[in-house]
Formats: structure tokens, sequence, C-alpha cells
């Protein structure tokens, strides 16, 4: 087995490989699964040519204001599910539960001390960094991030991508320089590292690990966390092991039909499979194979173009290039503006052009005005509106047309634009599965203009941004069942 390729690999702390140390860290942040997972396998290939054993630490995080019980019980089966591969394997694995931010930093410290080295995991977001770059600054240990994010290595290229037609054009000539190097899909097959008999008593004590099979103290655990509570769990489990369910299903049930289905709520046709992604349960490498497997794709099928086109590209079916085109096209676009720029959540972020013509038009009279307090209770005029605000509260999540609506929406019924953004940042994070992600940024923001052209002619309160209404979409989309269901 190889390690990541140096593309994915960026030194946050140039010191020796202590090779006099324990053991080989692995911190798992952002790819929380033992497949398909860059970083894994580069601490696996560190540790056997050290001949030391790997320690693996995954944490549930605490400390921002987003974080709540529906979060935290959707990582924790992944959490679960890590425990019982890795058990199995020679490693020791070692989940910890923070009380209080700054914990699991405080825990890396004391067993990077100990290591020859730290690999970490690359989220190209300042909130997901800054544990690495704190770690970095405490301790003096060579430490590594890997980038597992996405099919395209996020050091391949230095620019933001205005456009998706200008950064799928970018994709088509760079791919399949990437594709061949893609990580191992079970780093953990036929591996024989050596054992470690455990860790320092002082360390476990201070640092108790969470105790997995304790459903009871679990819960008394997450009822005592500085966390929301008022959000609570939805019934979609986290975890690798429901991730691949979600897949299968997907590819089964509604990849036939996805290209002219996916928009209709009725139809439920979309993969679902977002908040698996932004929590690192499954990897856009296993899913892009698993799809290339049905339509039986090989390397040697690449177009080889570079055209900027969505159909055609891949040379499969339309329903898997439409699929293919979400997973890798805007989703990676997002983790792009993300991994160059600091400011992706901010205002002045968007395009000259969207600021402007949102400025001039900023003064506009708006029939209709909504309190962050009516939108989060779904109290509006709007049916679809609020039909979309109740699947987001009640079930984690939003279906993908709605979603634009739902944004399109909150610009028309704000005093401002800047106050639309800090709305729809607040509502998405707060109950949103695969809120504070850059794919989800990329939505935010895509209402408000970037990746997107202006439009004609002006509208009021919109100007050139593009316009969509609650209206046209009942009339084109099957959706009786969906505002049944969520807006009876």
């Amino acid at each position: 087995m190889n390690g990541a390729p140096d593309s994915r690999i960026q030194l946050l702390k140039d010191a020796p490989i202590r090779h006099d140390g324990e053991f080989v860290l692995y911190w798992m942040t952002a790819a929380r699964r033992t497949h398909y997972n860059f970083g894994l396998q580069h601490a696996i290939l560190k540790a056997a040519e050290l001949r030391k054993p790997l320690v693996v630490v995954e944490h549930l995080p605490c400390g921002s204001g987003w974080d709540s019980e529906r979060h935290h019980q959707f990582m924790l089966g992944g959490m679960a599910d890590n425990a019982r591969r890795l058990s199995r394997a020679s490693f020791t694995y070692y989940p910890y539960l923070e009380r209080k931010g700054g914990e699991a930093v405080a825990l890396v410290a004391a067993l990077a001390d100990l290591a020859c080295m730290v690999v970490c995991d690359y989220f190209p977001q300042t909130d997901w960094l800054r544990p690495c770059h704190e770690l970095s600054a405490r301790v003096p240990r060579r430490l590594e991030c890997v980038d597992s994010n996405g099919l395209l290595p996020l050091s391949a290229s230095e620019k933001v991508f205005s456009t998706a037609y200008s950064f799928r054009r970018f994709l088509q000539s760079e791919l399949p320089h990437h594709l061949p190097e893609g990580p191992s899909p079970d780093p953990l097959s036929r591996l024989s590292l050596p054992r470690r008999a455990g860790l320092p008593a002082k360390l476990v004590q201070k640092w108790p690990p969470l105790r997995l099979d304790d459903t009871k103290r679990l819960s008394e655990s997450f009822s005592s966390l500085p966390i929301n509570h008022s959000i609570p769990p939805v019934s979609i489990r986290g975890g690798a092991a429901a991730a691949r369910r979600a897949l299968s299903r997907f590819l089964r049930t509604r990849l036939s039909g996805y290209h002219e289905r996916r928009n209709h709520p009725d139809d439920e046709a979309t993969s679902n499979l977002s908040a698996y992604l932004h929590f690192g349960h499954i990897s856009a490498h296993e899913i892009f194979r698993r799809v290339m497997k049905v339509e039986g794709w090989s390397l040697g099928d690449f177009s080889h173009r570079a055209d900027g086109r969505r159909s055609g590209w891949w040379r499969v079916g339309e329903d898997a290039e439409a699929f293919l085109d979400q997973l890798i096209t805007w989703r990676e676009l997002g983790f792009n503006f993300c991994s160059q720029r600091d400011d992706y959540d901010q205002y002045h972020s968007l395009p000259a052009w969207a600021r402007s013509s949102l400025e001039t038009h900023s003064r506009d009279f708006k029939p209709h005005l909504n309190s962050q307090d009516d939108l989060e209770a779904a109290q509006t005029h709007d049916r679809v509106w609020n039909a979309a605000q109740m699947q987001l509260v009640t079930e984690g999540r939003m279906h993908n047309y709605l979603r634009m609506v739902w944004g399109k929406k909150i610009l028309e019924w704000s005093p401002s634009a800047q106050e639309a953004l800090e709305v729809m940042i607040e509502l998405n994070n707060k109950y949103a599965l695969d809120g504070r992600d850059p794919n989800s940024y990329t939505g935010i923001l895509w209402v408000l203009g970037r990746y997107d052209r202006p439009w004609g002619p002006e509208r009021p309160i919109f100007g050139k941004i593009r316009y969509m209404s609650s209206e046209n979409t009942v009339k084109k989309l099957r959706m009786r069942n969906y505002l049944a269901k969520f807006a009876p």
C-alpha cells in the first residue's frame, strides 16, 4: 500500500521525525472513516516504515455555537463504526468527548509528546483548521496534514474560480492526472503493525476515553454538555455503515431517472449523502467508483476534453453525468473557494456586480419582512417556504431545489442582503446535518450571486440577482405530498 500523494500532504510543523517515539499518532477530524481515507493511509504507511504502533484519536468537539445534540448524535454513529473496525486492527483507537473547547487539543498534545510524528486531516475552513494550528504551536513534533476532501487535490490550483463552467474546464484537464492516485479502498486489510500495550494511566485518567458501548452514560454525558439541547437528534443515523447503505439505496432505486426526477420533492430522487460527506463518513472517491462501476466505466473511457460542458464529459448515461456534476463540479467548487479565501462566508466575498446590484436596490420597498424568529418557526405567509424550513428543522436536511427557493425568499423578506446572509448561515448551520460545509456555503452565497451571472430584466429587491418564486416552483415541480407532509 502506498501513502498519500505529495499533492495531498501539507507540512504544518517542519520538525524531524522522532525515531525513538512510542507510536505514530493520527488525529481523525474530517475524514472520519476507515475506507478511502488518505490521512489514515498515510499514517499507516509512516507507522509501518518506522515499525511503530498507530494511535488514532477521534473526538466529539465542543465549543462552536452551533454544536447540538443533533450533530453530536450523528457524529457518534460514525465513532461507533470506527471503534468496531479499528478494534479489530492492531491500533489503539481513542474516542474522546470534549466537555469544553480546547480539551481535545490538550489531549492530542499530550499524546504527541510521546509520538514519533502526528498526522491530521485537512479541511479548508478556519474553525476546522484552528485546532491543528494550535497543536502545531504547542508541540515540537512533525505535523503533516492530509487532504482527503475530493477527487481533485486542493493544492492542484492556486486560483479561485468564479463560475462552475470555468472550474469544470479545469477539472476536465486536470482530473485525469489525479484519478489513478485514488486512496486505498481498505487500508486496514492485510495490515501488520506492532501492537501497543496501553497508554499512560495518568493521561487516560485526565482525559478518559468515551465508552461507546455504554448508552446510558453517553446520554448522561450529552445532557451536561454546553451544547444546544433544543435541537434533538433525527432518525438518520450517522457513520460509514449507514452512508454505504444510503449509497447502495441511491444506486439501486434512484440513480435511474435522476436527471429528470431530482428536482421534484415528491419523487425523493436525491442521494441524501451530503451529511455523510460533510462529516467524512464516506468519501467522494468511493461514491465515484461505485457510480462508475454501475455505468461500466474505466479510466480509459475518459473523454480528455476541456470545453466546460456538463453533458458527455464522462461518457456515461445522462443520470450519472448529472449526479457526478453535483458530486464533483459543484461540491469541489466550494472547497476550492474555502481553501483559497478566509472570507468564504462573508458578504464582501460576493462578485462586484452582485454587490453593486444588491446595494442599488437596498432601499426598494419590501411588502413582507419576516423576523428571524418567524423564519425559524416557519411562520410566514408562504406555504412552500414553510415546508422547506420545517423539513430542515425536523429532519436536518432540505430538498436540494427547495434550498435555493428558501434562500431567495429570505433575501426578499430581509431588511438587507447582509442580514439575509446572516440568517441563512444561522438557520442552515444550526439545523442542517451538512451545515458548516464548503458545499453548503456555496449554496447560500449562490443565492446572492456567487458563481452566477447578472440576470435581466432587473427586478425590485433582487436587481440583477437571479429570481426564483414559490409560485413558479409549485407550477414546475411535483410536490403535493411534500407540502402535505411538511406544511399541512
